[in-house]
């Protein structure tokens, strides 16, 4: 029950983990860059994270624009300034709300189904068959699902905020009394392209946290379902850990 001992140890295992994550993210970013490549499961990969999440992102991102539009909205008027609102909006969910909301949407969704996928591999000792057969795991495994995720999530977040902005614009001409061409004359002239870009920068390095986590934790399960279990919960919470801190220590750079 020695404190030092405790902590010395909870050290030497952060340190161990940070360790293997890196070279875990070093390998797999060598496969993806260097052939072979399979595009089978590149293109499979391109689909479910793509084009199936397309639902839950706009979902996600019109509504995030509704609500932000009316917060924003009754904190203006109690300066009397209303007017502010589709900059506001605009410069809000195209430069933050945006590219974080859809990631942590996405971290849900696709970081767990990776870890569960690749878990269920490796206890059924799938990934052994595939080193057996002289298939690199990580060509086969890991990097189609980082490439695919690097290329995807800036897509679904350029959707999301053209979809964000209307959920502002359709709230605030419906509800808050806004005229329709003057709002969107505002956010057409308040937004910069730099705004753009920042986000869909963000949301390349997001996909690439979304995808390393759920392909690190899948392929180091262990114990069963139990374990593939574990390794689901532990990629969805360190993709979130991580896609906060990457979006402060970004935006920290961009401003």
């Amino acid at each position: 029950m020695n404190p030092l001992a405790i902590i010395g140890r909870a050290t030497l295992a952060l340190i161990r983990t940070a360790g293997a994550l890196a070279i875990f993210s070093v390998r797999g970013l060598m496969a993806a860059l260097a052939p072979p490549w399979y595009l089978d499961q590149l293109r499979a990969q391109l689909l479910r994270i793509g084009f199936f999440s397309l639902p839950v992102v706009g979902l996600t991102a019109v509504f995030t624009g509704a609500a932000l539009a009316l917060n924003i909205y009754t904190g203006g008027s109690r300066f009397n300034a209303e007017q502010f609102v589709p900059d506001i909006v605009v410069l809000g969910i195209t430069r933050e709300l945006g590219p974080v909301l859809a990631s942590l949407m996405l971290a849900g969704r696709v970081s767990a189904a990776m870890a569960a996928e690749i878990g269920a591999m490796r206890v059924t000792e799938q990934i052994d068959a595939l080193k057996t057969l002289s298939t690199d795991p990580f060509r086969f495994l890991v990097a189609p699902r980082v490439t695919a995720a690097v290329i995807c999530v800036p897509l679904l977040v350029l959707v999301a905020d053209i979809i964000g902005v209307f959920g502002g614009y359709a709230v605030s001409t419906q509800t808050l009394g806004f005229n329709g061409a003057t709002y969107i004359r505002n956010t057409m002239n308040f937004v910069t392209n730099w705004d753009v870009i920042s986000g869909l920068i963000k949301a390349a390095v997001f996909g690439y946290i979304i995808a390393l986590m759920g392909c690190y934790h899948g392929y180091n399960s262990r114990r069963g379902a139990q374990g593939v279990g574990r390794a689901t919960t532990n990629a969805v919470v360190s993709a979130a850990i991580l896609i906060f801190a990457a979006n402060y220590v970004l935006t920290t750079l961009f401003v």
